[in-house]
């Protein structure tokens, strides 16, 4: 398998949780606190952790410690645009299957 066929299949791996995503999301708007991401999406800190480091891994998120406090942020704005082209991909597939719906 080609590398960069690979990269793309671990990079989308990594973005294929729906906690993830909105864990990103989250983050778009700038860095945060684990305790306000795992507050914010009524996860158990554990559960977040586990989704932050696969982020990590990806090198989608980066981190940073102050004190005991561990503080994300995206590591590139770019996947955001990512999540933006599905979004146009999904409305648009709802879309015609609203139509399709009507039609039948």
């Amino acid at each position: 398998m080609p590398l960069l066929a690979k990269l793309k299949s671990d990079l989308f791996k990594a973005l294929a949780h729906p906690i993830r995503i909105q864990i990103l999301e989250l983050l778009r708007e700038g860095e945060l606190c684990v305790c306000h991401i795992y507050e914010h999406l009524d996860q158990s800190q554990s559960n977040i952790s586990q989704h932050l480091a696969k982020l990590k891994n990806a090198q989608l998120v980066k981190d940073r410690k102050d004190g005991l406090q561990v503080y994300y942020s995206l590591k590139d704005e770019k996947v955001i645009e990512i999540l933006k082209i599905a979004k146009v991909i999904l409305l648009k597939q709802l879309e015609e299957t609203r139509e399709s719906l009507l039609e039948g």
